[in-house]
């Protein structure tokens, strides 16, 4: 007869951890750790804090910067994913400190940090830049279609969501029509029809007071575009997989190390007209990188997403020397019809030549990884805040976290 040992996988034990040992140099926590002890200038979130002389005693900004930072890389979009973090995950528990916050802390920190996400990006740009991160060869920018926190069926025109408002209050009313003929009706019916009328008004309130208390957006050609009554920022959008209501975050990278120097997102907004404040931007970053002429010597790529005349136009005035394909671009025959659009033709010259062509192949793989890296790796697939300010400073947080990646090897 066998004797074997006893099973003890139910018993208690307590285990010593030393936090320090933890955090592995190489490590993405590591470089994050270390840039946010000791390279990043804090000071401005000290307006944050008024709480000295009463009020319970607020979490670091440090600390709340490194959890945040920490929980986007590991996929925790949520505030109460990274608090649950904070409580069962021994590189969470580490990076604070054993500190926990709750889940409204940190839902309240990252809807503030539209204050302070420039700075915070630009000084992770610096920090790149010191460790020979930026080349400044070239240049590609795309663009990555990302769910809002907000329903698409609360999208349309003005004239559309009225309609809507309409059938709402007309459905209400045959609720109440109903009842108003039957004198008996069973209680439990009447209890879920009570509450489908209490609904139906509810929605067709929402609907009037957005109505009555917004403006209409107005397309590009003059003409009403829809908006979206729970995030008026965001748009409904076409994607691979269907209809969406979200953002378009857009980004500019740099091909030597995929650091990404520029990013934003934008709502009911045409790629096309993304391109010319993208590069502005871009311009602003490289001036605070002391490298403000960079434009006139470096190499510039986008899809055909961003092409149109009017940016081909303002293009030639940056000295980028720039390559942006048209949507014939890989099925266009070379001996192509002359057309009035003087610099699209031009640039089609110029990109079906061969240094052309080998010039814009290496758009796939500089900008490309960057939004596989966010959008898959990182499980970015949908924005948990609501409006412009707010949902850009999460996509630049998420970009930050990738330009923290590329640190990890450099910072030991």
């Amino acid at each position: 007869m066998q004797r074997g040992k006893p099973d003890l996988s139910c018993q208690n034990k307590f285990i010593p951890i030393d936090f320090s040992r933890q955090i592995l140099p190489g490590t993405f926590e590591f470089a994050l750790s270390h840039i946010v002890d000791n390279r990043l200038d804090l000071s401005g979130f000290d307006a944050w804090y008024q709480n000295d002389k009463r009020g319970a005693a607020a979490y670091p900004p440090t600390v709340m910067l490194k959890i945040i930072l920490l929980g986007y890389a590991h996929g925790l979009v949520s505030s109460r994913r990274i608090a649950q973090a904070c409580e069962t995950n021994i590189t969470f528990m580490s990076l604070s400190g054993d500190v926990q916050p709750h889940y409204t802390s940190i839902a309240s920190f990252v809807a503030k940090m539209s204050e302070q996400i420039a700075p915070l990006f630009t000084q992770i740009l610096m920090i790149c830049d010191e460790e020979g991160l930026i080349g400044r060869n070239m240049f590609a920018i795309d663009g990555c279609k990302i769910k809002s926190n907000a329903s698409k069926e609360w999208s349309g025109t003005f004239e559309e969501l009225e309609r809507k408002q309409v059938k709402l209050e007309k459905a209400s009313k045959r609720i109440l029509s109903r009842h108003q003929s039957q004198d008996i009706m069973p209680e439990d019916e009447v209890t879920h029809d009570l509450k489908q009328k209490e609904k139906l008004d509810k929605s067709a309130a929402k609907i009037a007071d957005y109505l009555a208390t917004k403006k209409e957006k107005l397309g590009s050609k003059g003409k009403p575009v829809k908006s979206n009554i729970t995030d008026p920022d965001s748009a409904k959008m076409t994607t691979s997989k269907g209809t969406i209501q979200g953002y378009n975050g857009i980004a500019i990278n740099d091909d030597k190390h995929q650091i990404i120097l520029q990013a934003q997102t934008w709502g009911s907004v045409g790629e096309q007209q993304t391109l010319k404040p993208a590069i502005t931007q871009l311009e602003e970053q490289l001036k605070a990188l002391g490298t403000p002429n960079t434009l006139s010597e470096a190499k510039f790529t986008a899809d055909s997403g961003f092409h149109s005349e009017e940016n081909l136009k303002y293009l030639a005035t940056t000295g980028l020397d720039s390559y942006i394909a048209d949507t014939q671009f890989r099925s266009r025959n070379p001996l192509f019809k002359v057309s009035e659009t003087y610099h699209t033709d031009k640039m089609r010259i110029k990109i079906d030549s061969p240094i052309g062509r080998r010039q814009y192949s290496k758009r796939l793989s500089a900008i490309e990884p960057v939004f596989g890296n966010i959008t898959v790796n990182k499980g970015m697939n949908k924005f948990t805040l609501r409006g412009q300010e707010k949902v850009n400073a999460q996509w630049q947080m998420y970009c930050i976290v990738h330009n923290i990646e590329k640190l990890r090897n450099s910072l030991h």
